[in-house]
């Protein structure tokens, strides 16, 4: 479907001829013309304040035009310049330079160490006001606010929720490919506030945000043997799951973040377990041979979906949550692997490989409606926005050979637009995105 801009006639009750319109964006379809948003400098007084604010906007306008939905209109073109929030926008001036949505937002301080932060949406060819909000936080507290309102503006504008105000966690890479350094690394979805979690003495993998807690699971091989670890984010609290006597991989919370699903291997075979993690029991889901990993549930916590072997080739399976009902959801040609639940339950990604190619794609969880979103040399492990739109994913492209090439993030749209590299210090893999911030 062609990207557009819904334009949803609203009749009034009582002026026959004078209908308002309201201003959305279609975010189902290819996104090809981004819409045009005029977002003018903060108001604000003194020249701190003005440096404050320039710095919030940017913000802003970065996550938008990153989302593709949107296209900043250079400031230079404005015509009107605000002095005041409470002075009307004169949407002549706005229509002039093509603006369909326009942004007036300002900035004080607040006391020593507080800033108020607001900000009106408007829509420039109704000239009706589509939100308004206003903020009081801490003056080092300002990028989150900005990624706050931007996410305001996306869900205003395009009717779901937005996905700014997040966090990546990610294997970051370091030194020869013998000697490989692999450690948790954290960061906003854009880049910044970037710390590492893991000192880096072991090899750590596969790190998933639980949906509703500050906590990660993932796999780490300290003391050589590979074992699950749950760690607290914000107090570097870490614990190991389970009295497995063998290996234990791939790791990933249930929805409400009381149980936790991972695989063990043990004399030849590997199975999905589910684990409590209130009274720690765990109960085998697949009791199959050959090897069954990978599970991702499904967002009501019903349905579990893997990949296995069984059938002589690598293939997405669906079961239940108790492991009844287990049924092959992949038929195309190659091998499947990682899949991942959309949080909107209506898309399963996964690693796709086939023709001597990598795939990043998407398929209905019955099965039908394959597509392929991202392809190269080497596109692994794909995780979801938390508003089921965008999918970041690790991609390493072909060098002079295998152990010297970059290995990167990058995020494309569900629609397989807007592919963007998500720049890292260093070389970056298994990337996981967390739930909007509380």
């Amino acid at each position: 479907m062609k990207f557009k801009y819904i334009l949803t006639v609203l009749l009034g009750l009582f002026a026959a001829s004078s209908a308002k319109a309201e201003l959305q964006i279609d975010i189902n379809g290819a996104v090809r013309d981004p819409m045009p948003i005029a977002i003018p400098q903060m108001i604000h007084e003194g020249f701190w304040m003005g440096q404050q604010g320039d710095k919030i906007r940017d913000v802003i306008v970065a996550d938008l035009e990153r989302s593709g939905l949107f296209k900043v209109i250079d400031e230079n073109s404005y015509i009107q310049e605000f002095t005041s929030m409470s002075e009307e926008p004169a949407f002549i001036d706005w229509r002039a330079i093509n603006a369909l949505a326009l942004v007036q937002s300002g900035i004080q301080e607040v006391g020593q160490n507080q800033l108020k932060i607001e900000f009106r949406l408007w829509d420039v060819y109704a000239e009706s006001q589509l939100k308004a909000q206003s903020f009081t936080t801490t003056k080092d507290n300002w990028r989150r606010m900005a990624h706050v309102i931007a996410d305001a503006i996306y869900e205003r504008l395009t009717g779901e929720k937005g996905y700014f105000d997040t966090r990546i966690v990610y294997v970051s890479e370091t030194g020869p490919a013998t000697r490989r350094v692999k450690r948790l690394a954290i960061m906003d979805q854009d880049g910044e506030n970037h710390k590492f979690l893991t000192s880096g003495s072991a090899m750590a993998l596969t790190p998933r945000f639980s949906p509703n807690l500050q906590k990660i699971t993932y796999m780490s091989y300290a003391g050589s043997v590979p074992k699950v670890y749950i760690l607290d984010i914000e107090t570097g609290k870490q614990e190991l799951i389970g009295n497995f006597p063998g290996m234990t991989f791939a790791p990933r919370f249930s929805p409400d973040s009381s149980k936790l699903l991972l695989s063990y291997a043990a004399n030849g075979k590997t199975d999905i377990y589910e684990m409590d993690l209130k009274n720690r029991r765990s109960k085998q889901l697949t009791k199959n041979a050959g090897i069954n990993t990978s599970p991702s549930y499904s967002p009501d916590g019903s349905q579990i979906v893997f990949n296995s072997d069984r059938g002589g080739n690598q293939q997405l399976y669906i079961m239940d949550a108790d492991g009844s009902n287990v049924h092959r959801i992949s038929f195309g040609q190659g091998r499947y692997a990682t899949p991942v639940w959309s949080p909107r339950g209506d898309y399963i990604a996964f690693t796709k490989m086939a023709n001597g190619q990598f795939y990043i794609g998407v398929m209905y969880p019955d099965g039908t409606g394959e597509r392929l979103l991202a392809s190269g040399y080497l596109v692994e492990g794909p995780t979801w926005s938390p508003n089921g739109r965008v999918i970041i994913y690790f991609r390493q492209d072909r060098g002079t050979s295998r152990s010297n090439a970059p290995v990167k993030l990058y995020s494309i749209d569900l629609t397989g637009y807007n592919e963007r590299l998500v720049v890292t210090p260093a070389d970056a893999s298994d990337p996981a995105w967390s739930p909007l911030l509380p």
